[in-house]
């Protein structure tokens, strides 16, 4: 006989099936626990509290600042004083979740908890699931910089000699003149924080300038995944840092030689291109109204029409550069020069963004004990661990935030 550990189960000492109040407590805090490391981006956005009984919206606050107060007081007057101007964004929570179902023959033969090892692991994708969410919304803004002063994502190169466009303490620099400029707040002990991809902190701390001028933080003081600080920045890494990737161009056909990012011009005819490779139906029909780029020129795909290798052709609305060619690449846009792809490193000041907390209602340990479903589960077989969060962000000020959109050498 089979036993399905898809379904897994686990033994307790518990009386009955319900979960006490004081377990029930101590599981939500052991998801929280597990949660919490992965919600980079949420630690330096405004708190909020999910409401209660009051709807899906939550509603964050602006305090603008009072303009210079210039008129001289005069003696024994009481000046008529100001009015504080409060800016209110609402935004539409969602909920997020998921559950593991566990078998009672997992029960006989487990030697942990197993209700508390799978809630670490659900704690751990709850987590990066919620930092998602935020790590989205926030990185919509329009506050953008791109490399070392390019003037748009899709310029962007990488995997050269010379000439990338990888993060360097100067575009960290004008980042932070950016800031200063728009008279953000530091976030703490005079600082801006910047969450950074691992990858993206390898180009950066390579920089003569980084090892010149890096200074350490203490770890106590500051946040997890603190890598240094340079010209009023503390980083903070972390691999959920936003990747702008350009979609592939073919998912459903087989393919087997060739790069599935990219096509290959096989020949020219006005604005249709042969391609040397295979397009499926379903690939053909995906790619009407998708951009591509060639020879650093974007083109908007009219239609595509399926075929094998030589026979698939793309029409295009534009027209034509005379550099496009027999064997050509065709990359897809949305990223960097070819294809390549982006890193999105955030500079951000104090009320930049707001979020929701986790805490008092945000994120919720559901479980559910072998028995509990009646006569969905006539043999007591099935027990569920899951969890359930709700969860949103919202840009307040995107003056105060900068993304600086960079390759990397990987």
């Amino acid at each position: 006989m089979s036993i399905n550990y898809n379904t897994q189960t686990t033994s307790t000492n518990r009386v009955g099936n319900n979960v006490t109040p004081e377990m029930k407590a101590y599981y939500d805090r052991q998801m929280i626990r597990f949660a919490s490391p992965k919600l980079v981006h949420a630690q330096f956005g405004q708190s909020k509290p999910i409401p209660k009984g009051s709807g899906k919206t939550i509603e964050f606050r602006r305090f603008s600042p009072l303009p210079k107060a210039m008129k001289p007081l005069t003696e024994g007057v009481t000046p008529k004083g100001n009015q504080l101007n409060v800016t209110t964004v609402e935004s539409t929570v969602d909920q997020y979740g998921d559950y593991v179902t566990l078998s009672d023959m997992l029960t006989l033969s487990a030697i942990d908890n197993v209700i508390v090892e799978t809630q670490n692991v659900l704690g751990d994708q709850a987590g990066r699931t919620l930092d998602t969410v935020i790590r989205e919304k926030i990185n919509a803004g329009t506050n953008v910089q791109y490399g070392d002063g390019k003037a748009d994502r899709n310029v962007l190169v990488g995997g050269r000699e010379s000439g990338n466009d990888y993060l360097s303490v100067a575009a960290v620099k004008r980042a932070v003149a950016t800031l200063k400029r728009n008279n953000a707040q530091p976030i703490k002990d005079g600082c801006y924080v910047a969450i950074i991809h691992p990858d993206v902190a390898n180009d950066l701390t390579n920089d003569p300038e980084w090892k010149a001028v890096k200074q350490n933080v203490d770890p106590k003081d500051w946040y997890n995944g603190t890598i240094g600080k340079i010209h009023g920045v503390v980083f903070v890494e972390s691999t959920e840092a936003k990747i702008f990737r350009a979609e592939p161009l073919r998912k459903m056909a087989n393919i087997t030689i060739g790069d599935p990012e990219s096509l290959t011009v096989g020949a020219v005819s006005g604005k249709v291109i042969t391609v040397r490779e295979e397009i499926s139906s379903g690939d053909a029909t995906a790619l009407g109204g998708r951009t591509i780029q060639i020879n650093g020129f974007d083109y908007t795909i009219a239609s595509a029409a399926a075929g094998d290798p030589g026979a698939a052709k793309i029409t295009v609305s534009e027209t034509l550069s005379p550099t496009v060619v027999p064997g050509s690449i065709i990359y897809p846009a949305g990223a960097g020069k070819d294809g390549r792809d982006i890193y999105s490193t955030l500079f951000i000041g104090q009320n930049a963004y707001g979020v929701t907390n986790i805490t008092g209602g945000g994120l919720e340990t559901i479980i559910k004990q072998k028995g509990s479903a009646g006569t969905g589960d006539p043999l007591d077989q099935r027990s569920t661990v899951g969890w359930k969060a709700t969860q949103t962000a919202e840009i307040l000020s995107p003056e105060f935030m900068v993304r600086v959109e960079t390759t990397c050498s990987y």
